[in-house]
């Protein structure tokens, strides 16, 4: 049964961004700012930044996009030598500031520990009720609380041990950046699902960061990716590497490549906007077809497009117009106006599509509701035919490691067939690149990603209990 739930938004939701930087005599509350700004696509729901002096912890997060959580006043007060910040969608935990993030956890002898994350813990449950069997009291909902308290519970064993008796622990997908009063340490799964770079600022200052776009921005120089099960270790001597846990293999989430991270990033050493045009060379070689324009949807269809177009010899051009200053729809309280909702985000361009067979590109299509309807518009605005083109292959399975993409019930391509799927969206024809072509593409073996969403084969085996949803730990509401 396909979802006509105008809530129900067709895109795959961004995770989380997390940043960290030792860099003594430097504004690092500005830089993290800076930096966090850079993964603003990461996630829009909150964002926090915590500044060590050497003797306090201060943080500041609040619901917000990162130019809303901060301001001059703000970041003028958060002084100190070294900072981590983190910009949040959430997975698990609702969207309230008592889960934002970096989480403050205090220690037996009054100092505290910050941590923020990127990922999603998988023996959550377990984990929390180990804590709260031994006096923990949980003031969010998040799992990346649990991970606070586990590195507190160990902090007379030094900051270093510490973070690696409770990485053991942990089961998931997870990329942390924690910071002690003169500490900072990032971390990847032994699995390196969600990713994780180390920058160099200057001659002896370091940065970390979700993603080497981050660390551009602030004007440091890319050293190289975290590795799965590495801890990197950061404070007045420098940088050193710790192995965490054993590392299993290199997992990254695909869609990190496909759409998550920046086009400006790099992941593998490879430039993501050269990889996702090469998804689109390869789609056409998968999927040709007779056409007299090529558009991608703003913005993360385009290098796919622009490579569909360069492939096919068919021209790009632009078919729409986004309103880049909707961060998503809003609902409004009556159907005529949810209905405009795809409306106040892309603008078609009727000069350009008008009796035109249009090749329209995509980075996914997870409920159907989205596409379709940006399918109509093209139509409505003259397009003569519409032929969708998908630069991943048809997602047909929930992610547990910290995308919130749908249930399993809501996904489109887990109960219909390619053609069903045209036929519900509208197009003239349809079609999807395969994980072969995202090998291709990508110039390396599918064993170096996750690719579950699309195989149904998931790296880490995922519990039952994790199925109950990123809000099973949220009190019952009151009636």
């Amino acid at each position: 049964m396909f979802s006509d739930d105008p809530r129900a938004d067709d895109r795959i939701n961004d995770e989380c961004g997390v940043f960290g930087v030792y860099a003594p005599g430097e504004d690092v509350a500005r830089l993290s700012y800076f930096g966090l700004f850079a993964l603003q696509h990461r996630g829009q729901e909150s964002a926090g930044i915590a500044v060590t002096d050497g003797s306090h912890i201060h943080v500041h997060k609040e619901m917000g996009l990162v130019t809303q959580v901060f301001s001059e006043d703000i970041l003028h007060s958060l002084k100190g030598f070294a900072a981590v910040g983190h910009t949040r969608y959430s997975t698990t935990g609702s969207s309230v500031l008592r889960n934002a993030q970096p989480i403050m956890c205090c220690l037996a002898n009054g100092e505290y520990v910050a941590v923020a994350h990127n990922g999603n813990l998988i023996n959550t449950d377990a984990l929390r009720t180990e804590l709260m069997g031994r006096g923990v009291v949980f003031e969010s909902t998040n799992d990346s609380e649990v991970i606070a308290h586990l590195i507190s519970e160990n902090m007379d064993l030094g900051i270093v041990e510490a973070v690696r008796t409770a990485v053991i622990r942990l089961e998931g997908a997870f990329s942390l950046v924690i910071m002690s009063h003169d500490t900072v340490i990032g971390v990847r799964d032994a699995y390196g699902v969600r990713p994780l770079c180390l920058g160099k600022l200057g001659q002896s200052h370091w940065v970390l960061a979700s993603e080497t776009c981050a660390i551009n921005t602030v004007g440091a120089v890319f050293v190289r990716d975290v590795t799965p099960g590495e801890m990197i270790v950061i404070n007045a001597d420098g940088w050193s590497s710790v192995k965490a846990v054993e590392m299993q293999r290199h997992a990254l989430c695909m869609f990190e490549t496909i759409y998550f991270a920046r086009p400006d990033s790099e992941m593998f050493g490879q430039s993501l906007h050269a990889a996702r045009r090469r998804m689109g060379a390869a789609l056409y070689g998968e999927h040709p077809v007779e056409a007299d324009l090529v558009i991608g949807v703003p913005d993360s269809g385009t290098p796919a497009a622009l490579g569909f177009a360069e492939a096919s010899g068919i021209p790009f051009g632009e078919g729409m117009v986004k309103n880049r200053y909707i961060q998503r729809t809003f609902i409004q309280p009556n159907q005529r106006m949810r209905e405009m909702g795809v409306r106040m985000k892309l603008t078609p361009m009727r000069e350009a599509l008008e009796g035109k067979r249009v090749v329209m590109v995509d980075d996914s299509i997870v409920r159907g509701t989205t596409t379709g309807k940006i399918v109509r518009l093209l139509l409505d605005a003259g397009a003569k035919e519409v032929h969708v083109r998908i630069s991943s292959p048809p997602v047909a399975h929930p992610c547990f490691y910290g995308i919130d993409m749908a249930t399993r019930d809501q996904l489109i391509a887990s109960h219909a067939t390619v053609e069903k799927i045209r036929e519900h969206i509208g197009a003239t024809s349809l079609g999807y690149l395969s994980t072969d072509g995202l090998s291709k593409a990508m110039a390396l073996s599918n064993e170096n990603f996750c690719l579950a969403c699309f195989t149904g084969t998931y790296p880490i085996e995922i519990p039952d209990a994790v199925r109950a949803g990123k809000d099973a730990f949220e009190p019952t509401p009151r009636r």
